[in-house]
């Protein structure tokens, strides 16, 4: 039979890995930067007085989400061309009541009508998604539609 052979005991320690830091690789697909395109559909979308708000806002903690959010909600999403912005306005109107994102659901009220739905669209989107996201959820999203809608679409004096 074979016998195993016994390495020595080393006499130093074997040396500990260390973990360096992640290397970035440069952007290499040729594709511009979505940061432009998404701060122009943000601004078209939400308005230049929501987007000055929002950046006006962002410190060292928060701007990394800034960035990333019109990079990628508005550059890579917003800006796509297989929806158009009305279809987009629907699909999110409804994401945010399925959520419960009642804050957002009134910037995007907004936005929805700016991305030219009509009131009475807004309150069909709202009534689909009473029946498949909840009644009580509804319920809410068009007590905040209903605030908005009569701001953006009662006269000023």
């Amino acid at each position: 039979p074979v016998k195993p052979v016994l390495a020595a005991p080393p006499s130093q320690p074997a040396p500990v890995a260390e973990i360096a830091p992640a290397v970035v690789a440069p952007q290499t697909t040729g594709r511009p930067d979505p940061y432009d395109a998404g701060i122009k559909v943000r601004r078209e979308v939400l308005g230049d007085a929501h987007v000055d708000r929002a950046l006006a806002q962002a410190d060292e903690f928060s701007g990394d989400f800034q960035e990333f959010i019109t990079r990628y909600a508005w550059g890579e999403i917003w800006d796509r061309p297989g929806l158009d912005r009305r279809s987009r306005s629907c699909v999110t109107l409804t994401a945010l009541v399925a959520g419960g994102h009642m804050d957002e659901l009134a910037f995007h009220t907004r936005a929805a009508l700016r991305n030219g739905l009509t009131p009475d669209e807004i309150k069909e989107v709202l009534l689909q998604a009473a029946v498949y996201c909840g009644v009580p959820a509804a319920n809410t999203a068009f007590k905040v539609a209903q605030q908005v809608i009569r701001e953006e679409t009662t006269p000023q004096e």
